[in-house]
Protein backbone atom coordinates (compact mmCIF):
# COMPACT_ATOMS: atom_id res chain seq x y z
CA UNK A 1 0.00 0.00 0.00
CA UNK A 2 1.18 3.50 -1.07
CA UNK A 3 1.95 5.54 1.90
CA UNK A 4 2.85 9.21 1.50
CA UNK A 5 1.91 12.77 2.49
CA UNK A 6 1.52 15.46 -0.04
CA UNK A 7 1.77 19.42 0.90
CA UNK A 8 0.14 21.62 -0.94
CA UNK A 9 1.04 25.68 -0.66
CA UNK A 10 -0.59 26.58 -3.21
CA UNK A 11 -1.88 25.43 -7.27
CA UNK A 12 1.38 23.72 -8.36
CA UNK A 13 3.39 24.09 -5.89
CA UNK A 14 3.31 20.82 -3.71
CA UNK A 15 6.14 18.52 -2.02
CA UNK A 16 5.23 14.32 -2.04
CA UNK A 17 6.88 12.91 0.91
CA UNK A 18 6.78 9.33 0.89
CA UNK A 19 6.73 6.94 3.59
CA UNK A 20 7.88 3.67 3.60
CA UNK A 21 5.80 0.85 4.53
CA UNK A 22 5.92 0.24 8.07
CA UNK A 23 7.71 3.63 8.64
CA UNK A 24 5.38 6.60 10.25
CA UNK A 25 5.84 6.90 13.62
CA UNK A 26 3.85 5.21 16.31
CA UNK A 27 0.55 7.57 17.69
CA UNK A 28 1.85 9.00 21.02
CA UNK A 29 5.49 9.43 19.32
CA UNK A 30 3.73 11.23 16.69
CA UNK A 31 1.78 13.47 18.82
CA UNK A 32 4.43 14.42 20.89
CA UNK A 33 6.71 15.17 17.67
CA UNK A 34 4.32 17.54 16.41
CA UNK A 35 3.45 18.59 19.74
CA UNK A 36 7.28 19.62 19.92
CA UNK A 37 7.19 21.66 16.76
CA UNK A 38 4.11 23.20 17.51
CA UNK A 39 5.95 24.78 19.82
CA UNK A 40 9.52 25.07 18.50
CA UNK A 41 8.23 26.82 15.36
CA UNK A 42 5.74 29.09 17.43
CA UNK A 43 2.95 28.27 15.20
CA UNK A 44 -0.22 30.37 16.10
CA UNK A 45 -3.82 27.86 17.16
CA UNK A 46 -6.08 27.96 14.10
CA UNK A 47 -8.98 28.42 15.95
CA UNK A 48 -10.45 31.25 18.01
CA UNK A 49 -10.96 29.07 21.11
CA UNK A 50 -7.39 27.67 21.04
CA UNK A 51 -7.92 24.62 21.19
CA UNK A 52 -5.22 22.56 18.73
CA UNK A 53 -6.84 19.48 17.19
CA UNK A 54 -3.96 16.92 15.64
CA UNK A 55 -4.85 17.92 12.22
CA UNK A 56 -4.95 21.69 12.87
CA UNK A 57 -1.29 20.84 13.86
CA UNK A 58 -0.12 19.11 11.19
CA UNK A 59 -1.77 22.56 9.14
CA UNK A 60 -0.33 25.15 10.77
CA UNK A 61 3.64 23.26 11.10
CA UNK A 62 3.34 23.33 7.70
CA UNK A 63 2.21 26.85 6.94
CA UNK A 64 4.74 28.02 9.35
CA UNK A 65 8.16 26.35 8.27
CA UNK A 66 6.86 27.05 3.87
CA UNK A 67 8.32 25.71 1.10
CA UNK A 68 11.91 25.96 2.16
CA UNK A 69 12.02 23.90 5.17
CA UNK A 70 10.91 20.82 3.41
CA UNK A 71 13.19 21.47 0.39
CA UNK A 72 16.19 22.30 2.09
CA UNK A 73 15.71 19.78 5.61
CA UNK A 74 15.08 16.23 4.02
CA UNK A 75 15.53 14.67 7.51
CA UNK A 76 12.90 16.77 9.05
CA UNK A 77 10.59 16.65 6.52
CA UNK A 78 10.65 12.69 6.77
CA UNK A 79 9.93 13.19 10.01
CA UNK A 80 7.02 15.61 9.54
CA UNK A 81 5.51 13.03 7.10
CA UNK A 82 6.01 9.96 9.31
CA UNK A 83 4.73 11.92 12.54
CA UNK A 84 1.64 13.38 10.59
CA UNK A 85 0.69 9.60 9.21
CA UNK A 86 1.48 7.93 12.61
CA UNK A 87 -0.57 10.72 14.79
CA UNK A 88 -3.23 10.84 11.94
CA UNK A 89 -3.40 7.29 11.86
CA UNK A 90 -3.87 7.28 8.32
CA UNK A 91 -1.92 5.70 4.98
CA UNK A 92 -2.07 9.00 2.91
CA UNK A 93 -2.99 12.62 3.71
CA UNK A 94 -3.21 16.08 1.47
CA UNK A 95 -2.24 19.18 3.54
CA UNK A 96 -3.98 22.07 1.81
CA UNK A 97 -2.17 25.17 3.55
CA UNK A 98 -3.33 27.14 0.58
CA UNK A 99 -6.48 26.27 1.63
CA UNK A 100 -6.48 25.54 5.32
CA UNK A 101 -7.08 21.66 5.17
CA UNK A 102 -6.01 18.45 5.60
CA UNK A 103 -7.97 15.29 3.92
CA UNK A 104 -7.26 11.36 3.70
Amino acid sequence: MRQEVIVRFARGNEVVLPVGEGEAMEGAAARRWLDEQFVVNDCEPLRATGKVLTADKVLAIAGTVGRVRFDDDPAWAASYARATLGALGRATAQVEVDAGSVTF
